[in-house]
């Protein structure tokens, strides 16, 4: 009972956010004959790296479908009775996710929006609408939502509505989300000014981990922003502190070459052994991909080709023939060539072993980013471990920022608040001039 009156108590900063759902809704009675439908994936990827590869077969489509005038003016008539709208809800609420009552005034030249209706689940009629966030009062929605092509015939289950909500500025927080304030208590989730599952689950999953190796009196588990993006998610927050909720886009990072989806099992998978959470069985199978990887890309740079050998393949690739011979690699790096097809010409062996290895696929990209991208990732690699180096120098905690006249005003009270662990973060706060960063190395003797 109470927690944000208690943890403002202990001295915690509490602030207000606001968020919005949308309606859920009867897909037994939508027209999606009337709607543009958007199929699945169908390439079967999984996110497990033990994935075994099966299709999802009978998927669920999304279906697109717009508002129009005479839905926008159904909402105009409920404006007065909507808090998000009015200002009843005050908190701040994300600028990317509008309410539609937003959309329509603030877009008001816009004579449509789109709706992007989602199914709930495989075994489930409840549909989700993806576009019409509302607070408005269940009458008001319902009459705008027959008023768009499709839902003429609709049935609500439950109405789209808003809601405010407590949160705490996650500069009050460690890296290990553990608060500066009291050992042993962590803030994961929407407390710390988030929204979305993943945002959501990401962070209960490291307080969760840096709880238990608390316990254990082990080092805490931390990402670096060139680890994964929950490494850029948490430093955002913890360095930056947010103005409005906070999503995890891509954008944000700004190590994207060295963050891709075909090495996240490198990047990842010993930290998750070291402390338990995966097992042998899974390091040894990215060992294996590992060995198979250097062995595509060894074979490539060691393998000579004749034009006679390679022509038709480049011919067919839509890229210009060679007349002499060539290493296989400098084939590889043309970007209209398919190292999976090019194997089947210069080393058929290989393609044999990949396809017995039952990790083909995930071999075949990884090895087809190394060999493409190769400069841009050592390039990205050498400024990451440049920001790393700062990131090395520890900063003592109980640093007086009061006494360093010779950084500006602003930089000691943002170094004061955040009281940031190392150089590498001190500089990554809005605010710390690179001059105030070497005056904080000079004091630290480096």
């Amino acid at each position: 009972m109470g927690l944000s009156d208690q943890l403002s108590g202990l001295g915690f900063s509490v602030e207000r956010l606001k968020t919005g759902t949308s309606a859920r809704i009867d897909g037994r009675t939508v027209d999606f004959s009337m709607m543009t439908e958007q199929k699945g994936d169908m390439e079967g990827r999984t996110f497990s790296y033990l994935g075994n590869g099966n299709q999802i077969v009978d998927q669920r489509s999304c279906f697109i479908t717009h508002t129009n005038e005479e839905v926008h003016e159904e909402l105009r008539k409920g404006l007065e009775f909507s808090p998000l709208f009015t200002g009843r809800i005050k908190g701040r609420g994300p600028r990317y996710c509008p309410s539609i009552e937003d959309k329509i005034v603030t877009f008001k030249e816009r004579n449509a929006h789109q709706l992007f209706i989602e199914p709930e689940g495989r075994e489930t009629i409840e549909y989700y609408i993806n576009g019409f966030a509302s607070s408005l009062p269940m009458e008001v929605q319902l009459k705008a939502l027959r008023k768009v092509k499709g839902l003429e015939s609709v049935e609500i289950f439950r109405p789209g509505y808003a809601i405010e909500y407590d949160f705490f500025q996650p500069t009050q927080l460690k890296h290990s989300l553990e608060t500066k304030r009291i050992e042993g208590l962590y803030f994961a989730g929407q407390i710390n000014g988030t929204t979305g599952y993943e945002e959501a689950g990401a962070q209960g999953l490291i307080a969760g981990i840096n709880a238990v190796l608390k316990l254990r009196e082990k080092k805490e588990l931390v990402f670096g922003r060139d680890e994964s993006y929950i490494g850029v998610l948490i430093d955002d927050l913890v360095t930056k502190g947010i103005d409005e909720p906070y999503r995890m886009f891509t954008a944000r990072a700004e190590y994207r070459i060295l963050l891709r989806q075909d090495n996240a099992d490198e990047r990842l998978t010993v930290k998750g052994y070291e402390i338990g959470l995966a097992g042998k069985d899974r390091v040894e199978k990215l060992e294996r991909k590992e060995r198979l990887v250097k062995k595509v890309i060894s074979s490539l740079e060691k393998k000579s080709i004749e034009p006679e050998e390679i022509n038709r393949l480049l011919e067919d690739a839509g890229t210009s023939q060679i007349s002499q011979r060539n290493k296989a690699i400098s084939i590889a790096l043309r970007p209209q060539v398919n190292l999976g097809v090019l194997l089947k010409v210069v080393a058929v062996d290989l393609l044999d072993e990949l396809n017995d290895s039952g990790l083909k696929e995930e071999v075949l990209e990884s090895a087809e980013v190394k060999i493409k991208y190769e400069g841009y990732i050592q390039r990205e690699r050498i400024i990451a471990e440049k920001i790393q180096r700062l990131d090395k120098v520890r900063i003592p905690d109980d640093i007086d920022y009061s006494e360093l006249l010779s950084i500006s005003t602003e930089g000691r009270q943002k170094l004061a608040r955040i009281k940031p662990g190392s150089i590498g973060q001190a500089g990554r706060i809005s605010g710390v001039s690179p001059s105030d960063v070497n005056i904080l190395l000079m004091y630290l003797g480096r």
